[in-house]
């Protein structure tokens, strides 16, 4: 049955996410918003739905490994896994934005959160509205920056489906509900599965929120990167991905913090994870500079998906 929770969870998930990412897109559009606005703001906080649900509901049930380990793990699964198989299959060119803003707020970010967890032993209601702040400057300054594109630039905004502007209130609304209750049951059925699963097998509720349930909520990314380089969109982006990582700390941790603050289990946390993290966004930067500039090829694709598999390895033995 634990199984079975796990696959529910995660179908739900997918299709929630999916779900709640068309609804606030249309409603944008309803609202008038800039595509600009829409792909920087509410897209992004919609695609990190999945986590911030499952995140909350392990916080409040007293899983903190769980809720900890799906953000970590996705951040790892992110850069290691998505952007590894992305870049296999076609190279990624990278943009300015990378190296001025989307990086260096990444992995500020993630050793605020190292910090955090190693030094203070949890995310207190405090340090989760710091988190929160910092995510609001991060969009500021994008939204600041995005505000000197063009408009054609600004239509290639990745991630919006424009049929989307002439949908009906009643088609949104009914989107809305279907993704709300779908992500709802899909994190309560993953995490109570997850639970379950690592009790049954003898291993801790770390492991299974990084491998697993990290892979899980990391499903709509890796589809959509793995479509757009099928389809060699140039509008691909490795933003995209920095983006989602930073708001899983930022956003999910820090809004699940203000709600229950996260006190860690030293017997149910590894510092390991935290430090795997970092170790993949300082090697994003330099598999960009060194290898071939301005670029992720296949072989950087390569490397990172060898590290990401023995990071699971590691972990699970």
């Amino acid at each position: 049955m634990s199984y079975l929770y796990l696959f529910l969870g995660l179908t739900a998930l997918v299709i929630g996410g999916e779900y709640l990412v068309r609804a606030a897109v249309g409603l944008s559009f309803k609202l008038k918003l800039s595509k600009m606005i829409i792909g920087l703001t509410v897209v992004s906080f919609a695609t990190s739905a999945p986590e911030l649900l499952v995140s909350l509901s392990a916080a409040l049930n007293g899983y903190s490994a769980i809720a900890l380990g799906n953000v970590i793990g996705s951040n790892i699964a992110n850069i290691g896994l998505v952007l590894g198989i992305t870049a296999l299959i076609s190279p990624i060119i990278i943009d300015n934005d990378f190296y001025k803003i989307n990086w260096p707020v990444m992995f500020s970010v993630s050793v605020a959160l190292t910090f955090l967890l190693i030094f203070q032993n949890g995310i207190s209601v405090w340090a989760g509205s710091g988190l929160l702040a910092c995510l609001l400057i991060y969009l500021f300054m994008l939204i600041k920056r995005n505000k000197r594109e063009t408009p054609q630039e600004e239509d290639a905004i990745e991630g919006i489906d424009e049929s989307l502007a002439v949908v009906s209130g009643i088609k949104i609304g009914i989107w809305l509900i279907i993704g709300a209750l779908a992500l709802y049951f899909g994190s309560d059925w993953l995490v109570k599965g997850a639970v379950e699963i690592a009790t049954d097998l003898g291993v801790s509720q770390r492991v299974i929120a990084v491998t697993v349930i990290a892979v899980g909520t990391s499903v709509p990314e890796l589809a959509a990167s793995v479509i757009a380089a099928l389809k060699k969109e140039k509008a691909l982006s490795l933003g995209n991905l920095i983006g989602s990582n930073i708001f899983n700390i930022a956003c999910v941790l820090g809004l699940t913090a203000m709600i229950h603050p996260i006190h860690i289990n030293p017997a149910e946390f590894s510092p390991w994870d935290l430090y795997w993290m970092i170790g993949f966004a300082a090697a994003l930067l330099v598999l960009i500079l060194l290898p071939s500039p301005h670029r992720i090829g296949r072989y950087e694709g390569l490397f990172l998906l060898i590290a990401y598999a023995v990071f699971i390895s590691t972990t699970i033995n």
